[in-house]
């Protein structure tokens, strides 16, 4: 029974010293207390404490860490919007003491002071600004962490406006004012396109009439060299002008005539086209080119007339 008891006694021996010994992993602090009072930080490794009468408080991450506040507040232009905001603190190694014994809740503390900094700072952006200037609200929030939480012992090492969501309704309404402007500049440049086309048209068109008449005015000038051609040859024979001008157009309408039956599916018909028409053309030309020459004499002679009697009475001493 002597033997039992001692046995026990030695086991329990053994399991109080080996309670006694602990590690620490790396990046990582335990705070080791005594009846209650703060003893000691121990760092990474093997450690040694006295059974009983130490313990073991608690350990502290000394890595980085990142911790997500997602906010919403209202925008200048009052639009609804959510913001996530990404801190990444870590505790110093200095004041380690402080971090574990000051803030029961250091995510709780620097989840409050984002909410506040947020909700002081978007306010006075419109929603547009709020996009463009998230660097500005991350500093903004940096800089109110940095003051507060460095007395705790946490150092905010960065902080990131990681998303920007207004209202499902916001959304579909930019997405609309986007499409909107998209398709008014298309339809400018489309507008562009087409009046570019219709100047290129418009040039062609004018560059073709240009060179039209330029054929047209050489054919009538080729034209009209022949025909002076041929009554000086008319003339050389013993023709008078008059008969060689009425031989020509006769012949001229004899030879229209001629195109005109050699095409089987033609329907253009000269008129008038009796065997004297020619003829018939010529005088009337040659008789209204009589008449429209002694109008025109008869009106010279009436304004000369009207212009010696205007001379006569504004002579001095008639009345």
């Amino acid at each position: 029974m002597g033997s039992i008891v001692g046995i026990f006694m030695v086991v329990i021996a053994f399991f109080i010293l080996i309670s006694g010994v602990f590690t620490v992993k790396q990046q990582t602090a335990a705070l080791v207390e005594r009846f209650g009072k703060f003893l000691s930080i121990r760092n990474s490794g093997l450690h040694f404490k006295i059974p009983i009468i130490d313990k073991i408080a608690g350990r502290i991450n000394l890595k980085i860490q990142q911790l997500d506040v997602n906010v919403e507040t209202k925008t200048k232009d009052d639009v609804f919007v959510h913001l996530k905001v990404s801190v990444q603190y870590q505790v110093t190694r200095a004041k380690i003491y402080d971090a574990f014994y000051k803030l029961e809740s250091p995510s709780a503390q620097i989840t409050s002071y984002v909410f506040d900094v947020v909700r002081a700072e978007v306010p006075k952006m419109k929603l547009d600004d709020v996009f463009e200037r998230k660097d500005d609200i991350a500093n903004a929030v940096k800089t109110e962490l940095n003051d507060a939480m460095l007395d705790y012992g946490y150092d905010i090492i960065r902080t990131l406006v990681t998303d920007i969501d207004p209202d499902d309704k916001v959304k579909d309404s930019m997405n609309r004012i986007n499409a909107s402007e998209r398709e008014k500049v298309a339809a400018e440049f489309e507008g562009e396109a087409e009046r570019i086309k219709i100047v290129a048209v418009a040039r062609a068109e004018a560059e073709s009439k240009r060179l039209q008449g330029q054929g047209i005015a050489d054919q009538r000038r080729e034209i009209a060299r022949g025909l002076e051609e041929s009554v000086e040859v008319l003339n050389n024979v013993g023709i008078n002008s008059q008969e060689a001008s009425a031989l020509i157009v006769v012949t001229q309408h004899y030879d229209t005539l001629q195109s005109v039956g050699s095409q089987t599916n033609s329907n253009l018909i000269l008129l008038p086209n009796a065997p004297e028409a020619g003829s018939n053309m010529l005088n009337d030309m040659i008789a209204s080119f009589t008449a429209s020459s002694q109008i025109g004499e008869e009106m010279k002679k009436q304004n000369e007339r009207k212009e010696r009697k205007a001379m006569e009475e504004g002579k001095p001493g008639k009345k």
